[in-house]
C-alpha cells in the first residue's frame, strides 16, 4: 500500500522531502504535485519504475516521458540547446510549459521518441518539487497523472491514493495544485510550435 506525505506547498518539511527522495531511490513510483496538475514520477535510469508507470496510464512506446529539471543549467545536459532556444527558456521557466528539445546522448534512448530523439523537459514553479529535485540532484522521468480514460488530471490527493495505493509508492499531498496539463511547445525546428494548449500561455508564441 501507498504511502501518504503531507508536504507543506509553500515550506516543504525537509524530513519528508528526504524521505520521498529516498523512495525514489530505491525504485519507487511516486505522485506529486506540479504548478499545473498532479504528476507520475521516478528515477530517469530506473527501467522497472518506467515500466510501472506505462502500465498505470497504458501508455505504449510511442509516448514522450517528460524529464523534470530544478533549472535551466540541467536542461544543457540533457537537451541540444543553442543561444536563440536558450533565451526563449529563460523567459519561460519556470511555469506551466513542457518544451520538446533534441535529446542529447545522456537520454537513455528507452525515454525517447523511437523516430525522433527527441526529449519533454519541463521546470516547474512549485516549491515542492524544486526541494525534491535539488535533494535527489538529477531530474524526476515524469508523465501528467492522467488515468486511462480520463479526459482531466486527477486533482484530490485522497482520491488519487485510493485509486492508485497498490500500484504507486508515494502519495505527496501538496494540496490543490491545478487541474489542467502543461502547454506543449516544439522547439525542435526554427519557429516554436504549440503542440498542446494547457495552462501555459501560448500568445508568447504565436
Amino acid at each position: 500500500m501507498s504511502q501518504l506525505f503531507q508536504i507543506h506547498p509553500e515550506n516543504p518539511q525537509k524530513r519528508l522531502v528526504t524521505q520521498a527522495v529516498e523512495i525514489l531511490k530505491k525504485g519507487g513510483v511516486v505522485v506529486y504535485p506540479t504548478d499545473c496538475a498532479y504528476a507520475l514520477g521516478c528515477c530517469l535510469g530506473d527501467k522497472q519504475a518506467m515500466e510501472r508507470i506505462k502500465q498505470i496510464r497504458q501508455l505504449d512506446d510511442k509516448h514522450n516521458f517528460t524529464l523534470v529539471c530544478s533549472d535551466l543549467s540541467v536542461i544543457s545536459t540533457y537537451a541540444k540547446v543553442d543561444n536563440s532556444v536558450y533565451r526563449l527558456l529563460k523567459a519561460h521557466t519556470p511555469g506551466a510549459y513542457t518544451f520538446i528539445l533534441n535529446a542529447t546522448s545522456e537520454v537513455p534512448r528507452r525515454l525517447l521518441h523511437p523516430k525522433r530523439r527527441t526529449i519533454g523537459i519541463r521546470v516547474p514553479a512549485n516549491n515542492i518539487v524544486t526541494e525534491l529535485l535539488r535533494e535527489l540532484g538529477e531530474p524526476i522521468m515524469s508523465t501528467s497523472l492522467m488515468l486511462p480514460g480520463d479526459e482531466m488530471p486527477l486533482t484530490d490527493p485522497y482520491d488519487i491514493r485510493e485509486s492508485l495505493q497498490h500500484h504507486v509508492d508515494l502519495v505527496i499531498d501538496g494540496g490543490f495544485c491545478g487541474m489542467e496539463a502543461t502547454t506543449v511547445v516544439n522547439l525542435v525546428n526554427d519557429v516554436p510550435e504549440v503542440v498542446r494548449v494547457g495552462a501555459g500561455d501560448v500568445s508568447f508564441f504565436n
